[in-house]
């Protein structure tokens, strides 16, 4: 319930902030999400802490979209990926201490309570920190609210960089009033470059899911049960260790995301995943039933340790900052919520069904499934992804104009210096 209240955050999100602002969307997430967590903690059945989930749920997809745009659009280009990345960063640090608060709190009295309860703390102090926090500068200009956009502006850049960024977001302002004013679900269809642009976005979100990370997050202590250790206390301790270095490997990626690019880091992240996986079937396959702690056991736990260490940096940020800045200003809230809900969906088909699959062809063979699935995302990263790394927002624009109309749209060859930097 917690991942519909996430899809269907996600969906109403995008609309949210391009009509309300960024600021407005991340309070009120965290509102939602706080009332999500004292309605769980209070719970008297277990149908109002399925309501609990699904606030949470709401509050956790709203901010998915949010966060990444609002990060994103006060960045200078030349550090975008890197901070984008940091909200990555943030969620993968959470979901390690989320680990510690559960054990922290497993001898105390009304455990679960408390485990859940404890969630709304991290809400209110964004709140209130939020509140000291000015607008994204892009919506402000694009609400023709200039004066409080170039304020906002001016304690990022410096006065030359300034005056750039002002032409920039006049010039992105003057085409959006030539357009319609407001952009409906069904338009992001109906224009080439806005399609290519999404497709591109879904896919990574879907790929993102579909090679298999959350799996490993929720199941890793099963996972490490089904290779053998049959020690629960084993299985945890295995399980904090993946989420440890789960959060160290986005730390890295938060440094080569601007470095290497992002198109780079999504193939180097993808091929060392196909590896992992593999290594995760193989040990599956040779494990023989009863036998526990053996050499296949082991096996099975380096896989996984691989798996994180090559996803963490790449597949972790890159598809969440790619889709903060590939869209157009007018778009940018509409398609990164569209997107954050395929993420969303894509997570609950492969939470709901891992675990069956498992049982019924299985564990190495779903995982060699996985396997298939990050060799066809690295097809489709090769031949829909753009690099983006260091452009402006207004050239990605470009890039997307030229795939789609090609040497008829009048412009340089964003996409020839996209495709060599790659």
């Amino acid at each position: 319930m917690a991942l519909v209240g996430a899809m269907i955050g996600a969906a109403s999100g995008g609309w949210i902030n391009d009509a309300y602002g960024r600021k407005k969307a991340t309070l009120l997430a965290d509102v939602v999400f706080t009332a999500g967590a004292i309605v769980m903690a209070a719970a008297p059945d277990p149908y109002v802490l399925i309501l609990g989930r699904l606030l949470v749920g709401l509050g956790v997809g709203t901010a998915s979209v949010t966060a990444p745009v609002y990060i994103a659009e006060a960045s200078p280009s030349e550090v975008r990926g890197g901070l984008v990345s940091t909200n990555v960063l943030m969620i993968t640090g959470g979901q390690f201490l989320s680990y510690l608060v559960n054990l922290a709190f497993t001898q105390v009295r009304g455990t679960w309570r408390w485990m859940l309860g404890v969630s709304a703390v991290p809400a209110v102090i964004q709140f209130f920190l939020m509140l000291c926090l000015p607008e994204s500068p892009r919506w402000l200009f694009m609400k023709n609210e200039k004066d409080k956009a170039i304020a906002v502006l001016s304690k990022i850049y410096d006065i030359a960089r300034l005056e750039d960024e002002v032409d920039h977001l006049s010039a992105a302002l003057e085409e959006e009033q030539q357009r319609k004013n407001t952009v409906r679900y069904l338009d992001v269809f109906r224009t080439k470059e806005i399609r290519l642009a999404f497709l591109a976005g879904a896919g990574l979100q879907a790929f993102q899911q579909f090679t298999g990370i959350n799996t490993v997050m929720y199941y890793s202590p099963t996972i490490v049960q089904m290779a053998g250790f049959n020690s629960n206390q084993l299985a945890l301790l295995l399980s904090l260790i993946v989420a440890a270095m789960n959060a160290g490997g986005t730390v890295v990626g938060i440094y080569l995301i601007d470095h290497f690019g992002r198109k780079k880091l999504a193939l180097s992240s993808l091929s060392g995943v196909i590896v992992s996986l593999v290594i995760l079937a193989g040990a599956f396959f040779a494990e023989t039933p009863g036998s526990s702690n053996g050499i296949y056991g082991w096996l099975a736990v380096i896989g996984l340790a691989l798996y994180i260490a090559f996803f963490a940096p790449g597949m972790g940020p890159v598809p969440w900052t790619v889709n903060s800045e590939i869209y157009p200003e007018q778009y940018r809230g509409i398609c990164g919520g569209m997107s954050a809900t395929v993420n969303w969906i894509s997570n609950l088909i492969v939470a709901q069904t891992f675990l069956t699959i498992a049982e019924a062809v299985g564990t190495g063979v779903t995982f060699l499934i996985l396997a298939g699935i990050a060799l066809l995302a690295v097809v489709f990263v090769i031949v829909y992804v753009p690099e983006t790394k260091g452009l402006t927002f207004v050239e990605v624009e470009r890039i997307w104009k030229e795939r789609a109309w090609g040497s008829s749209y009048n412009t340089e060859s964003l996409l020839e210096h996209g495709n060599e930097s790659a």
